[in-house]
């Protein structure tokens, strides 16, 4: 990644400005300190991961892609994976942690920083830096912990953070009450060993956040600056991330690149504009023409495939990407099933709805037997009234059958409904 002028925000608006613009400052320690930072040369900023999971999912693009647009505009990053405070947890409103086996941490650790690598650049004069809290967190008594760190930590401040207060009720235990100095000392460390001048994270964070800054300043060190993105939610009131099959992970063994694709592309209408402006890249100007766009021809879904293709070729790649989108049409009987792979035909049949037979029955049988009919005589309905495909081509006979010669990759079989209803079948032998 080189960062040039062509990098920086288009037009009128400065980095901050663009930030703002984008909606993606929510809480500040200070805009004029944060706009005299980011405006004016380069910084050394850190954002925070805790390896809850062997991956990470699209709840932390947010994070992840501000991270990759604020070394595009000049600035260093430091992107910290929580292999301390990954065995902690920060403290949820509802219940405890569950704390997970450091050994178990340990992998999730390697494989969440292998993740972030394809986000940002490790050369140049700007070069970003994988970082582990437990390099420093690790080697700390509990002695030194509580006379160097929790000293500075007044009570009755942790106390008043909300989700302390939700808790007391109900009961936090030590250990996820302290989270907050650990993050606090994160950033002190790395301010002292890196030169780190700037946080930010979600806006869940706030308190942790300001926690660092104030715990700098009473080391007397400093100053240093802070931000908050917003939360990203959904219209519908369903949690951003989460399909009916579970979270949306950046893994593709996970989530496969396909499925990706399609949770971008089945944006709300209420949301996608507000995803482009958090997630995309394209200029005010190109995002500008491109809502209304939108808002003049919706059913074109333009905004939605505009960002499904954006994310998937920068999570997944251009190849994935192309894929995913091939895939999308030719389901539909807009392109060619055959020049799909077998991982991205068996992942799009998966997300529709895979059948799995060891035997192949007649198409009005298997018309049934994917869920797309209820009956065998609805079947035959559907075939004599031509609407009833096999692979992209129409079945007109009522007691049509398939071949073996006939299966995709040897073991796939795509029914279609109408133009819209799909479903797949996997002949296992």
């Amino acid at each position: 990644m080189t960062v040039t002028d062509s990098n920086l925000p288009h037009g009128r608006d400065s980095l901050t400005e663009d930030l703002r613009w984008r909606g993606l400052i929510q809480d500040s320690t200070g805009l004029d300190e944060l706009r005299e930072l980011l405006d004016g040369g380069s910084a050394t900023f850190y954002v925070g991961f805790d390896p809850t999971a062997p991956s990470l999912h699209v709840g932390h693009l947010m994070q992840v892609i501000t991270a990759r647009r604020l070394q595009l505009a000049g600035h260093r990053p430091l992107l910290l994976v929580g292999g301390a405070t990954g065995q902690i947890g920060d403290p949820k409103e509802s219940a405890e942690r569950t704390l997970n086996p450091p050994e178990v941490v340990e992998g999730w650790v390697r494989r969440i920083h292998d993740q972030l690598a394809p986000f940002v650049s490790y050369t140049g004069e700007n070069a970003a830096r994988l970082v582990n809290n437990l390099d420093w967190t690790g080697e700390m008594s509990v002695v030194e912990f509580l006379r160097d760190v929790g000293k500075h930590f007044p009570v009755n401040k942790m106390l008043a953070r909300e989700v302390v207060k939700a808790r007391l009720e109900t009961g936090i235990s030590f250990t996820e009450f302290s989270y907050q100095l650990l993050q606090a000392h994160d950033f002190f460390e790395l301010h002292r060993r890196y030169g780190c001048q700037l946080q930010y994270g979600g806006s869940d964070q706030w308190g942790n956040i300001t926690a660092g800054v104030d715990y700098i300043r009473r080391r007397g060190a400093g100053p240093v600056q802070a931000f908050t993105t917003p939360l990203v939610t959904k219209s519908d009131g369903t949690k951003f991330g989460k399909t009916e099959g579970g979270a949306v992970w950046l893994d593709p063994e996970m989530t496969s690149p396909y499925a990706f694709y399609q949770f971008w592309l089945n944006a709300d209408d209420r949301d996608v504009v507000r995803y482009l402006r958090y997630f995309s890249f394209r200029s005010r100007e190109e995002l500008e023409e491109l809502e209304k766009a939108t808002a003049e021809r919706p059913q074109a879904r333009l905004a939605q495939r505009a960002l499904a293709e954006e994310l998937t070729t920068l999570v997944h790649g251009e190849r994935e990407m192309a894929q995913a989108v091939a895939a999308s049409q030719a389901l539909f009987g807009r392109g060619a099933l055959d020049q799909l792979s077998p991982e991205t035909l068996r992942a799009a049949l998966t997300e529709a709805g895979l059948v799995h037979v060891t035997e192949l029955p007649d198409v009005a049988g298997l018309l049934k037997e994917s869920g797309l009919v209820p009956s065998m005589k609805e079947a035959r309905r559907v075939i004599a009234e031509g609407g009833a495909y096999v692979n992209n081509t129409r079945i007109s006979e009522v007691d049509a059958t398939v071949a073996l010669a006939d299966l995709l990759h040897g073991r796939y079989l795509v029914l279609r409904r109408g133009k819209r209803s799909f479903a797949g079948v996997e002949l296992r032998r």
